[in-house]
């Protein structure tokens, strides 16, 4: 493995409010307290720096797709990314991730009523607010996900939140074992 690149890429997918930065905060946060060198990636914190005149989605994902592939060029353990909901978002990702980075794909699902209703009390939000918006989306989603490969397939619903850690997690320590 190269010394030059980050060795594993924990590319988290999945529909709008369904929890990928949650828990793309909890894997940076146990792999960091486990002395881990990690990078964590957001799309929303990419976008909000050009809110509220942000022109285009398509900006704020050419833009974290390429900031994802700088972070794998620096000597890091791991690079925590979310932000992907469609093949050709994972797409545009992977194709700036440098060859000896090691890429593990997580696709969390989830419930669009329940995703909604954790939309309601999340202050943050916008218009995943908006029930008919998210219904589309998840709409969307669902006619994506048999395109989307992955490592690691989560139900938000029916799972804990450690539950949903532990197998990101063992993935992550079998590719840095190697």
């Amino acid at each position: 493995m190269s010394d030059d690149v980050a060795r594993v890429l924990v590319l988290i997918a999945g529909p709008i409010a369904a929890g990928k930065s949650t828990l793309a905060r909890a894997v940076a946060d146990r792999l960091r307290d486990q002395g881990r060198s990690v990078a964590l990636v957001d799309l929303d914190t990419v976008a909000e720096m050009a809110l509220p005149t942000l022109p285009d989605w398509a900006w704020a994902h050419e833009i974290h797709a390429r900031l994802v592939g700088h972070w794998t060029r620096v000597p890091l353990e791991v690079v925590v990314d979310e932000g992907a909901s469609t093949r050709a978002e994972v797409d545009q990702v992977l194709a700036g991730v440098p060859g000896p980075t090691a890429v593990i794909t997580v696709v969390l699902v989830a419930d669009v009523r329940r995703s909604w209703e954790r939309a309601q009390g999340d202050p943050t939000r916008g218009i995943s607010k908006d029930r008919g918006f998210l219904e589309r989306v998840y709409a969307q989603f669902e006619r994506e996900l048999p395109a989307l490969d992955h490592d690691v397939l989560l139900d938000a619903e029916s799972t804990s939140p450690e539950q949903r850690l532990a197998p990101i997690l063992a993935e992550v320590e079998r590719h840095l074992a190697r």
